[in-house]
């Protein structure tokens, strides 16, 4: 059995060498006396000895102290200054990581093999999001829904439509298709389709909103050359069996479609890419316009503009009309180039699409600029500015 290790107080050490320094008893006397061996009793009077003088001179025993207190005094305050900016950077980040929109967060989680410091659980807990919807796969869209979404995107192109969901039900029933007025609302908003007219504003609390709002900047705005007004928009194109979301940048003085993007999901992503390639091929806009969607109201997308110190503008609630420009040109392109084709794939629409792009830029007549051609006016007039 290990014999415990004895410990002893610096009291008790100082009495033990005071004996043995009045000589009356020997060392072996002391250490049988207190039960502790010679050497010990040896070591604790050479380090009496030794230390003996700062009896004498204690503020030199202590300035080594009191200076290496101010020291760790300093970096504790460092630290803690550190500490307090770091806490508020963390804030900041977790605050815009949680403004996202869903689809961005679940791109940002990462696997415990790629960040295993982090658990999948508290990466959720940390962006707000619902941890079930990592594993979630969306149903694929039956083949009678796909045929009602078609058919209500082409009643919407046909007249701008001023058509909301009753109306546009209506319009179904009519053509054949046996669909509730629920039904039709949720196909509307997968589509991305609203009707045009002005809606009795809902008040909410603003902290109920992730994502900041701006004012409508161009009501009774003289719009009078290129680049004083971009406005951006989604619209959703069909293929085949499916799908895709087409974005596009337009300038509303030429009536120019400066940059698009097509993808199979509707995300943050898709608006940001086409305003940075528009921003890198044409410089900027004094406004940039869009809808209240989420895509257009992120952090990603604000942020952009912002830092090229562009105005944002957005449409009034339930008022696509204020962005007109663009709904009025997703109707040509649809009439034109989208209804008349049946695409097999996700590649002929872009290939399809990139044509009538090209046609419409340069080669087709435009009314509202006096039968000019939208980028001919774009380029003309940009180089009556420089």
């Amino acid at each position: 059995m290990s014999r415990k290790k004895r410990s002893f107080s610096a009291e008790f050490k100082t009495k033990v060498v005071l004996e043995l320094l009045t000589g009356e008893q020997t060392a072996a006397q002391l250490s049988s006396k207190y039960q502790i061996t010679p050497n010990s009793l040896n070591q604790w009077k050479k380090c009496f000895l030794e230390n003996a003088s700062m009896a004498f001179d204690v503020g030199k025993a202590t300035q080594g102290f009191k200076e290496e207190i101010a020291d760790l005094k300093k970096e504790n305050d460092a630290l803690a200054k550190k500490l307090g900016k770091t806490t508020i950077e963390k804030d900041w980040a977790v605050g815009k990581l949680k403004s996202l929109d869903s689809s961005t967060k679940r791109d940002l989680v990462e696997s415990k093999l790629a960040n295993p410091a982090i658990s999948l659980i508290r990466q959720c807990e940390i962006m707000d999001l619902n941890r079930s919807s990592l594993h979630y796969q969306p149903k694929p869209i039956s083949e009678q829904d796909f045929g009602i979404m078609n058919r209500i995107d082409e009643v919407y192109a046909d007249i701008l439509s001023t058509y909301g969901y009753r109306f546009t039900r209506q319009q179904l029933l009519e053509d054949g298709f046996s669909v509730g007025k629920n039904k039709v609302l949720k196909l509307m908003n997968k589509v991305g389709i609203q009707a045009i007219f002005p809606k009795k504003r809902k008040f909410m609390s603003i902290k109920d909103r992730e994502h900041k709002l701006y004012p409508y900047a161009l009501k009774d705005l003289e719009i009078a050359h290129p680049n004083q007004v971009w406005s951006g928009d989604i619209t959703y194109i069909r293929a085949h069996g499916g799908f895709m979301y087409l974005a596009a940048i337009i300038d509303w003085h030429s009536r120019s479609i400066l940059v698009w993007k097509l993808s199979v999901s509707m995300d943050t992503a898709l608006v940001t890419d086409v305003l940075k390639e528009a921003l890198e091929r044409y410089g900027k806009p004094e406004i940039f316009n869009a809808d209240q969607g989420s895509q257009y109201t992120s952090i990603q997308h604000t942020g952009i503009l912002k830092h090229n110190e562009v105005t944002i503008s957005m449409n009034g609630k339930g008022r696509s009309i204020d962005n007109i420009a663009i709904e009025r040109f997703f109707g040509t392109l649809k009439y034109d180039e989208v209804y008349i084709n049946d695409y097999n794939n996700i590649a002929e629409p872009r290939a399809g699409i990139d044509h009538y792009m090209n046609f419409y830029n340069f080669k087709r007549f435009h009314s509202a600029l006096g039968y000019q051609k939208p980028m001919n006016v774009y380029r003309k007039e940009n180089l009556k500015a420089a």
